[in-house]
This record gives C-alpha cells, structure tokens and sequence, in this order.
C-alpha cells in the first residue's frame, strides 16, 4: 500500500516509521524545508507519565504505553533522553486534595511508580521545594526532541520511505479507492496514493477542508492557546521537574530542565486568535508570582523572555479539555483516510503509540 503522511512534526514522522515497518511504501508531505517546524519545535521536552487524563480516553491509553515505548526506543537508538522524574507539589490543603485526586487517576491508568510524599520527603528531594505534599513520578522524564525526530527520519528512510520538504498539500480526492493528491511548493504537481494521514498539526483542519467532499461538521474548531517559556539566568536549583497542580487549559507554569542541565519555566496559557510566538516580557510578574509558591526564593530579575509554543486545542477558556481526535474511515466514511485533530500534549510522548492506533485504521 502506498501511503502519503501529511505532515512531519514528531506524530507525523511516528506514524510514517510505523507504516513504513509494516511494509508500506511511504512519502511525508511536509509544507517546511524540514522536520519538527511547527509544535515539535516548542514543546518543554517532557516524556510524560499520563496521570492527568479520564478514564478510557485515548490520552489515557496512549500516554502511559507511549511512555514506555519512547523509552525503549530511546536506549535502542540512541537518542539522548533523562529519567529524571518529576514532583507534582501541593502548597495548601485544597491542593493536596487535587493531588490525591491525581494520584488516584494515575493509578488507575497504570502509571508505572506513582508515590504519595509529604513535603519533608520532597524538600529532602529538592531543598529549595516549598510544599506541604507532593506526588512523585519516577517515570517522567526529559528528551532531546530534535534527536528524536531525526531517528524516526532514520527508519523511514532506511525502510525505504522518503520526506518531501516544500511540499504543501492543496487539494485530495478520491474515486473511493484511490487519493489523487496535488501540491504545491517548489515543485508543484499529482500523486495518487492508496491512503492519506492527515497529522498537520495546527494546519489540520485546514488541509481536512481541502479534501473533496469531506464532510465538513467533522471538522472540529481550532482554539490556539499559546504556552510561553522564561529561562532562568542562574544556576539550576532543581534536579527533577517541579510542577504545580494544574490550571485550566494546561498544567501551569512548572519547571523544566534541557539535556544540557538548563533550567527554564513554563508554559503558562495564553488564549489567542492567530498565530504568534513572541513572548512578551511583560508575562515575567505573573511567572514569578506562580513559581514562588513553590520556590519562594526566587530571586528578581532572573527570568528572561525565552519561546512560545501553541497548542492546538479543540476547545476553548473554562471547557473541558477535549481529548485526541482521530478519524477514520469508520467516522467519516471515506477509505484510506485518517484524520488527526487537536494532538497536543502528551502528543510527543503518546507518538509510538499513537502510530499503532492510525495504521491499524488502514489495515480495516
């Protein structure tokens, strides 16, 4: 089967390995003039541990698993990554509260190692904690995103699969057994191929109205909350990832640690209407009033406009968080096509998994 994977952010690159292992003959279309552009680029490099999500959702399912296969793939090919673990701190009994409710959820989506501490246990941990509890997670971890993503490049291409750099999509149809793509870019022309994924990233539903007779109320509405990051210009205190409990939309401004020891905060949530990636340094007062409920000791003028990032959520300020979207050809009734919306965090760290979920649609 001849199969065209829209897009070459870390899922997209997933699920091309994962076609391209089962035999299939593989083409990435990619609108950039390389890998990991767009929300690969700007994430906090976290391989998460999946205790946050309800029940029997595909977040639930995919991140735990994906977090063990990331890991396996990441000693197998040599992708540089940390177990460090991360602490999730409590600073007042309601918060405690929220985290025993997290613990609970974590358990029952078999995160692997989940521990309930008090904050003597977390200040022995990390001296510089200020917390009355915290919920330890030994199997979060940090990995270097870009490493990641040339190593699914890698087997693409060494199970003969290839990436076209330059190459948007502009407009697919089908006679209900084959897709006649065309492109634009550099080289503009048509391909037919046997099926198409869809996994564009923040241009998803764009490209999903672009497919000929596509019914159009299955396309979800794109809601960009945009996640701003600040370095720290000292010395890293913390050894392990400290997070807050969460706050609506994501989960709240935490620290983050790089490959190289590094240490910056964020994101926090920033509701906006189109594309935009500076960060205002205004945001810094805020940051610093967040993170000094769990390091009060956080000296002035130490935080510095760094990235931003955006999510592309499904829904907006004070809803639910919707979950990964994935459509195949069971939902929308067109062969060889699926459809992946709003694939956020823990995006990276569900992606193995993820890419056994979409081609399992393709084999139906």
């Amino acid at each position: 089967m001849q199969v065209l994977v829209v897009g070459a952010g870390v899922v997209g690159l997933a699920v091309a390995r994962a076609a391209a292992l089962k035999g299939h003959e593989v083409i990435v279309a990619e609108a950039a003039s390389g890998i990991g552009t767009g929300i690969s680029s700007r994430n906090s490099e976290v391989i998460h541990a999946g205790m946050y999500y309800p029940t029997g959702s595909r977040r639930a399912r995919h991140c735990p698993r994906g977090n063990r296969m990331l890991y396996d793939f990441c000693v197998s090919h040599g992708v540089p990554h940390k177990r460090c673990g991360k602490l999730i701190v409590a600073t007042n009994g309601a918060e405690r509260t929220r985290l025993e409710q997290i613990h609970a959820q974590g358990l029952t989506n078999e995160v692997d190692g989940l521990e309930m501490i008090g904050g003597n246990a977390a200040r022995a941990m990390e001296p510089e904690l200020s917390c009355v509890a915290a919920l330890w997670s030994p199997s979060t971890g940090i990995i270097d995103a870009h490493g990641y993503m040339l190593a699914l490049q890698g087997d693409i291409e060494s199970h003969g699969g290839a990436i076209a750099f330059n190459t948007p999509v502009e407009r697919m149809a089908t006679d209900g057994k084959t897709w006649q793509v065309s492109f634009g870019g550099d080289d503009p022309g048509t391909l037919d191929v046997d099926a198409v994924i869809n996994s564009a990233g923040l241009a998803a539903q764009a490209l999903a109205r672009k497919i000929e007779g596509y019914p159009l109320q299955r396309i979800p509405r794109l809601v960009l909350a945009k996640g701003n990051y600040f370095s720290y210009s000292g010395r890293p205190v913390f050894s392990r990832l400290i997070y807050p409990t969460p706050v609506d939309g994501g989960l709240g401004v935490h620290v983050t640690l790089d490959m190289a020891g590094r240490m910056r905060f964020g994101p926090d949530v920033e509701w906006i209407d189109k594309e935009d990636y500076q960060v205002d340094p205004g945001r810094a007062a805020s940051f610093y009033a967040r993170i000094r409920t769990y390091w009060p000791t956080l000296p002035d003028d130490t935080l510095m406009p760094d990235y931003a990032g955006i999510r592309p959520k499904l829904t907006g300020p004070g809803e639910p968080a919707a979950d990964f979207m994935i459509e195949g050809p069971g939902d929308h009734k067109m062969p060889g096509l699926v459809n992946l919306f709003g694939i956020e965090s823990p995006g990276l760290t569900s992606s193995l998994s993820l890419a056994d979920e979409v081609i399992s649609y393709l084999e139906i």
